[in-house]
């Protein structure tokens, strides 16, 4: 019976129970999903048993609806996994899991290739098949499912990287077992010898054609998000679509790994769909995949559950023998790998050694689950297999997942506190008292300050507080400084420093008070520094922080072009975007200030606090320097981008405001709507950045020269008409010695270092070089290179002569100027620092 009433039906009933298991499974302590299956497996033989007894026929119809349930190996592939590994990988921290990308490989593939030949070969001589048919079994429980493990791993609190590699495994095994799986059926349904090389090469398209259609998906879902931004119903419609179209595509249309492509379209949406949805929707839409896939997996255990009693018919002592045989050739095959090559890894230096606790709990939680059972319902439902074939894969490979379920399943929460994982560190313990110690102080003084507010009796109060008192003495006392050294807490701080700062960039992108693909790269940035803080600390931190404030290889490619070709286009917006980011991160600085005294203040204690203060002080000057550079050579263009950001950010306080206003009743939805409406088009309407004009306002910059301080209004502009903008990054060479002298410099921003081989100038804003070549008519005497990224103004060889013959003061000063400079080279005298009177005369 498989029409859609009697579908809906059964569906409801399970879900149903799916909904009554997990209250049950918290109360005797047992893994949802292993408990899942116990019912799974008691509904399937109480059906078989209602629908066979003559004991009564008053069952039967329910019984039907169970039993006859239409579920087949592609509903578990095509429905199920596409959503399961999806959400899998969508909420997984992937630069976290890059840090061990080697033994996560060398799980998900070598293991599984290992798997497969142990148990294959393990078999053969016991088996009534041939090798290949073993072969195909051991794949077939090679893929591990990691649902009870880490669920068990959270209730117990085990630490985060053994977590993070068990799922990393389980994200990529399926492909290989499943590419593994496939290739073996089509020898052993073809009848025809293998090709390596082919095999291999197959292997390999489709590995590398699903990881480049996930890429593609993603980036294109990822790219479609901002144009239904602020409408989360069409953002989760967006992702939901995903997995299944590549999926589909994969496996339908291009014979490459669906499995690799939901996998790598999660990871990158997971990456690239943060900075594109704002940090609510985000929220929501992770809550919405968990629901979807809390409800595939509960239905694919219950359902693979119920299809034990059909797949273990007529089993008997030889087959339990052969089950026997692959739990232990499993367990043997899986500890080869973690205890053999897995060592190799770390020695090499490939990777973060694995603990023996870690590679324990690792070789015992290898639970398998759905898609086991779906691979040898595969089989079974494949025509061009002997009866015989079917019927062992099906008993051994359900057997083996039953075995992993009721026996490592149960077992696993025991091992876990055996070997001591589920303690905290001596550092976390720590921690833990100073920052429990901390927040029972301000729940004390929060419920003091409302009972006294509510007028409650003294006696109520000191109840209540009492308890308080003795928990925050006793933790208190429990606080040993010594246990967290300097350097572990200040790490902890940096840490959260970053955290914080990638959230607040994140309320930004909401507000949308910058242009979003400079958010977005201020926010990959911010991802950046929070894996320095976490890698190598304070020295990371710093350095990754400077980058921040770098210039990427575009600008300089964008600064070639307005050199040498006149292209402004570019290299303005390459401006524009730096004054956006230098503007957002002086503002996210001065939050990261306050939440370093207000929040890491009291965890950390005043010392480490004003470390931190002076980390972000140095990020704070060197921030407001560059603004500063760029704020003196378009004045007008800074103060028209702070308009644009506060009245930005004022538009989502009013929307704010008008959102309270809906949920206090105070105004009506269609007011509500009204109101917004509004607010929608003034945000359109300053939603675009303005224009920057990069042709300097030369006339302003002159005069901030001290040598053209005596010239009249008029003799300014003569002088600003001859300037030239130029623009000079770090370590870019102005002046060779010994090449001919074309023009001289004047530094509107920035530093430079003149080298003259027997001393060392430093020069800075306000100052000039290059005029002594201009005046001798002679090759230059010294190397210039510019030290940070400078805007100059130049001045051509022609104009200059015409400069100093119209104006006879002027002329005066620069030779004055130049005669020092003559003079301090010959005596070699380093002025490395020298006040700019000094140099300038």
């Amino acid at each position: 019976m498989t029409d859609l009433p009697s579908v809906l039906i059964s569906i409801a009933f399970l879900l149903g129970v799916t909904s009554l298991v997990q209250p049950l499974a918290q109360r005797l302590q047992l893994s949802y999903t292993v408990l899942l299956a116990v019912v799974g497996v008691l509904i399937g033989f109480g059906s078989a048993f209602l629908l066979n007894t003559s004991l009564t026929d008053a069952f039967n119809v329910p019984a039907e609806l169970i039993l006859e349930f239409p579920v087949t190996s592609q509903a578990f592939l095509f429905i199920f996994l596409p959503v399961l590994i999806f959400q899998a990988s969508l909420t997984l921290d992937v630069r976290r899991m890059a840090e061990d990308a080697a033994p996560i490989l060398l799980l998900a593939v070598v293991a599984v290739v290992v798997t497969t030949a142990v148990v294959g070969f393990a078999l053969e001589p016991f088996a009534t098949v041939p090798l290949a048919i073993c072969l195909m079994l051991g794949a077939i429980i090679a893929t591990t499912d990691p649902a009870a493990v880490v669920a068990i791993f959270r209730d117990l609190g085990a630490p985060a990287r053994l977590t993070r590699l068990v799922e990393g495994e389980s994200l990529l095994n399926d492909a290989t077992a499943i590419a593994i799986f496939t290739v073996l059926l089509s020898y052993v349904t073809a009848a025809q010898e293998p090709d390596v090389g082919a095999t291999l090469a197959g292997f390999a398209r489709s590995f590398g054609g699903g990881l480049l259609v996930g890429l593609v998906a993603a980036r294109l879902v990822a790219a479609l998000l901002p144009v239904v931004r602020d409408i989360r119903t069409a953002e989760v419609t967006l992702t939901l679509a995903l997995p299944y179209v590549a999926f589909v595509v994969c496996e339908r249309y291009l014979g490459v790994s669906g499995v690799v492509a939901c996998v790598t379209a999660g990871l990158v949406l997971g990456v690239m769909g943060r900075s594109r949805v704002s940090p609510e929707h985000w929220r929501y839409l992770q809550e919405v995949w968990e629901q979807l896939a809390f409800w595939a997996s509960s239905l694919v255990f219950i359902l693979a559950a119920i299809l034990v009693p059909r797949l273990l018919t007529g089993v008997g002592w030889d087959e339990v023998g052969l089950v026997g045989i692959v739990v232990v050739s499993s367990l043997v095959a899986r500890a080869l790998v973690l205890f053999l090559l897995l060592p190799v890894l770390s020695g090499l230096k490939l990777a973060q050694a694995v603990s023996t606790p870690y590679k324990l709990v690792i070789l015992w939680g290898g639970l398998r689950g759905a898609v086991t059972l779906a691979l040898a319902l595969a089989v079974t439902e494949n025509r061009a297999m002997a009866p015989e074939v079917q019927r062992f894969i099906a008993i051994l490979a359900t057997g083996y997942v039953l075995f992993t379920l009721l026996v490592n399943g149960t077992t696993l929460r025991p091992v876990i506190r055996l070997l001591g994982l589920d303690r905290l560190s001596p550092l976390d313990l720590a921690l833990r008292r100073r920052v429990v110690a901390i927040s029972l102080v301000s729940v004390r003084d929060a419920v003091q300050r409302e009972a006294e507010a509510y007028h409650l009796p003294n006696s109520v109060a000191e109840d209540i507080l009492h308890p308080y008192a003795d928990r925050i003495a006793a933790a208190g006392d429990g606080v040993d400084e010594e246990a967290i050294a300097d350097r572990d807490r200040l790490n902890i701080g940096l840490v959260a420093l970053a955290d914080r700062e990638r959230d607040v960039l994140l309320e930004h992108f909401h507000r949308k008070t910058a242009s979003a693909h400079v958010l977005e790269a201020m926010i990959q940035q911010s991802d950046r520094i929070v894996e320095a803080a976490r890698r190598g600390g304070r020295t990371a931190y710093n350095k990754e922080a400077r980058r921040w404030l770098g210039f990427d290889r575009s600008f300089t490619v964008a600064a070639s072009l307005h050199r040498h070709l006149r292209i402004e286009r570019m290299l303005a917006n390459r401006l524009a975007d730096r004054f956006e980011t230098l503007l957002v991160s002086r503002i996210v600085l001065e939050d990261l200030r306050r939440f370093s005294t207000d929040k890491l203040g009291p965890v950390l204690g005043g010392r480490l606090t004003g470390i931190l203060g002076d980390i972000l002080e140095q990020r704070i000057d060197a921030t407001s320097k560059g603004l500063e550079a760029l704020q003196l050579q378009y004045p007008h263009y800074a103060l028209a981008l702070q308009r644009r950001f506060l009245r930005q950010y004022a538009l989502r306080l009013e929307e704010a405001e008008y959102a309270a206003l809906l949920q206090d009743g105070l105004i009506g939805p269609e007011l509500y709507h009204n109101l917004r409406n509004d607010l929608a088009a003034e945000a359109a309407a300053t939603a675009e950045r303005p224009r920057l004009d990069i042709r300097l306002d030369r006339r302003t910059l002159v005069e901030q020269f001290p040598l053209f301080a005596p010239l009249s209004e008029a003799q300014l502009a003569e002088v600003a008409a001859l300037l030239m903008p130029r623009f000079a990054r770090p370590g870019e060479r102005l002046i060779t010695r010994g090449e001919r002298a074309a023009g001289m410099y004047f530094i509107a921003s920035g530093a430079v270092e003149i080298s003259t081989g027997t001393g060392k100038v430093l020069l800075g804003r306000g100052d000039f070089f290059g005029e002594m070549g201009l005046l001798g008519r002679r090759r230059r005497m010294a190397d210039v290179t510019a030290l940070s990224y400078c805007h100059l103004l130049e001045l051509g060889a022609e104009e200059f002569r015409t400069l100093l013959k119209s104006n006879a003061d002027l002329s005066l000063r620069v030779k004055q100027v130049a005669e020092q400079r003559r003079l301090m080279n010959q005596a070699g005298t380093e002025q490395e620092g020298a006040p700019l009177a000094e140099v300038t005369g």
